[in-house]
């Protein structure tokens, strides 16, 4: 693969993400896919969605796993609800987190990937112990599968980040970086935090946001926006991951599945900007 193919983050027939269409149409090379619901995790599912993407000469980079119950209302809402996080549903969702590893091995992908949820803060608290027990037996799971794991950031600041990495202590453990998501949930300077955990960064996602008013931050969202219009600098990423050594995908994402003309629209102008930057920067 060369470096820094343009991609965009997809769906089968669940999340955010486009239609396989609309990455074919604006002859985008590659994909991140949401997981499937569970009745269509199938070997037929698998060979079908293989099927069009080799027609279309689309390769799969990630699989990404998401759960019912989940709410991005606000930033509360999303602590107590998202990811492996809350103790509630963690059994059940690491089972699911884990045949969404085995459709990715079906698909032939050799990573797999997920919002962890708020990590807590406390890092000798049952909470907190009890989630590296549980991401342990996960990634031991996706081992056994050939596959890696990343935790796409956000929720974290970098340091909290990078310290729950070190105690979950598996090597197939990496990260994906999404700098809008710093922005969103005020968890830190994107490109500082990018500094701080690149040596992990295996997949990325090429999103922007506009900081929320100084006293929101962390407690109200910032705000999404279309890729170059916002407050991350899509430049200086990038040149951040060239110094890095990053060389995979760049994995455009645009949550704006209620408008998907504008969603469409929005990708392949942050197509352009990309293949514009990689041509002056590599």
């Amino acid at each position: 693969m060369q470096p820094w193919q343009i991609g965009v983050f997809a769906s089968v027939d669940a999340g955010l993400g486009v239609h396989l269409d609309v990455a074919r149409e604006l002859g985008i090379p590659t994909v991140q896919v949401h997981s499937p619901h569970k009745p269509t995790r199938t070997q037929a599912a698998a060979d079908s969605f293989l099927a069009n993407c080799n027609a279309a000469g689309i390769t799969v980079t990630c699989v990404f796993g998401g759960f019912d119950g989940e709410s991005y209302a606000d930033i509360p809402t999303t602590a107590n609800t998202v990811g492996l996080v809350p103790e509630a549903t963690r059994a059940a969702r690491v089972q699911e987190m884990k045949e969404i590893s085995d459709f990715a091995k079906l698909l032939g992908c050799g990573a797999v990937g997920l919002h962890v949820g708020f990590v807590p803060a406390d890092r000798t608290g049952a909470n907190y112990n009890g989630l590296i027990e549980t991401t342990r037996g996960l990634l031991d799971h996706v081992a056994a599968n050939g596959q890696n794991l990343h935790l796409e950031t956000g929720q974290e600041s970098a340091d909290h980040l990078l310290e729950f990495i070190h105690d979950v202590g598996r090597s197939n453990l990496f990260i994906n970086f999404d700098p809008a998501n710093m922005i969103l949930y005020g968890t830190g300077n994107p490109i500082e935090a990018l500094k701080k955990v690149g040596h992990l960064v295996r997949s990325v996602h090429c999103k922007d946001a506009k900081w929320a008013a100084p006293a929101e931050r962390g407690k109200s969202w910032g705000c999404e926006v279309a890729l170059g219009e916002g407050d991350v600098g899509m430049e200086t990423y990038l040149r951040t991951l060239k110094e890095l050594g990053y060389c995979g995908p760049l994995t455009i994402e645009r949550e704006i599945a209620h408008d998907r003309e504008r969603q469409k629209r929005d990708i392949g102008t942050a197509a352009s900007l990309l293949e514009r930057l990689r041509s002056q920067i590599l």
